[in-house]
């Protein structure tokens, strides 16, 4: 199975995902409980489900969340206090020793450590009271793509359990379904920008994870040097290097920060900027003409989740366009450890 066979894949694994772990969502909620806050042990793609963590945790159940710094409990072993902390490990192979020693220096200090991992076998899982197996399939592209959505899956799971919802999930296959069936305009938008060797990739709220992921994939895959910036932090100096032509992706879904990110976009607009926009509000068919379109009513704590898709299906087909190989991007491995 290939990088665009795994990428088409997702709905069924958010729909199994969800359904699987339904009970271990439960316990983390019940751990949570006791805690002020949640520390998320990541690296690369998986840091990116723990900023989404940030906003989701954070606004529905109102519980500090920060991404720690794994060097601290490893290359410095000057681990800081957790006292209060929820120890989360997020990582797809579960194998990293620098992330496992975040969880193991939580045990240490008696604290909850919960371990979202596609690998239940791993050794993050070993050192976790909770395991979250996200229960993906084998995932052989060495882009993630399927536990990525996963990981996010997860994460709006487990925030449900902790604020005594339920349901909410259920539609969640269809949105992605909805973000697959526009994979023809998404390529036809992709191959028009074969000739980008740089970008600036916007997001705010929920959708910054989701610029941060994308810009990652078309890093990892296309080898344009992409940068993410929350639209604030935009504002505060990189917009000086727009220029004519420059190309900016932005992600722009409805919720109480559109406004602001509809404002920044029209900003790269009149400096010339090569607008490329995922969204569903209605102006971004004035400003960025052609934007790939959500579903009009989303609920913006879940559009990162579709909205990554459409992000994940920009960067393969600008990878064909560029005449490169999905399958074997350079200088990477699927399983990276780090000390």
């Amino acid at each position: 199975m290939g990088l665009l066979e795994e990428i088409r894949e997702q709905p069924e694994v958010i729909a199994r995902t969800t359904t699987v772990n339904a009970e271990p969502a439960q316990q983390v909620a019940g751990l949570a409980s006791g805690c002020t806050h949640a520390v998320i042990a990541a690296r690369g793609t998986s840091d990116n489900a723990g900023r989404y963590a940030q906003y989701v945790w954070g606004t529905r159940n109102g519980l500090s969340v920060g991404l720690t710094t794994p060097s601290l409990f490893s290359v410095y072993d000057r681990p800081p206090r957790l006292e209060g902390a929820l120890v989360v490990g997020i990582s797809q192979s579960g194998e990293s020793p620098d992330i496992v020693s975040v969880l193991e220096e939580g045990r240490e200090q008696g604290r909850p450590t919960v371990a979202i991992t596609n690998e239940p076998d791993s050794p993050l899982a070993e050192v976790a009271d909770v395991v979250i197996d996200l229960d993906a399939g084998e995932e052989r592209a060495v882009a993630a793509t399927k536990t990525y959505t996963a990981q996010l899956t997860v994460v709006a799971l487990i925030s449900e359990a902790m604020s005594g919802a339920s349901g909410t999930l259920e539609g969640l296959p269809s949105l992605v379904e909805h973000a697959l069936r526009q994979e023809s305009r998404t390529a036809e938008t992709a191959t028009a920008h074969a000739g980008m060797e740089y970008c600036a990739v916007l997001g705010r709220g929920f959708n910054q994870a989701t610029a941060f992921e994308w810009a990652l994939k078309l890093q990892e895959l296309t080898q344009v040097v992409a940068q993410p910036f929350s639209t604030a932090d935009f504002l505060h100096g990189p917009i000086a290097v727009l220029e004519p032509g420059y190309p900016v992706l932005a992600v722009a879904v409805r919720g109480p920060a559109i406004d602001d990110v509809i404002d920044v976009i029209r900003r790269c607009k009149e400096a010339g900027a090569s607008l490329v926009a995922i969204g569903n509000d209605a102006r971004l068919a004035e400003i960025a003409p052609g934007a790939l379109e959500l579903e009009t009513e989303i609920e913006e704590w879940l559009s990162p989740i579709p909205a990554v898709v459409l992000g994940q299906l920009f960067a393969y087909h600008l990878t064909l366009a560029k005449d490169l190989d999905p399958e074997q991007p350079r200088s990477l491995r699927k399983v990276t450890r780090t000390t």
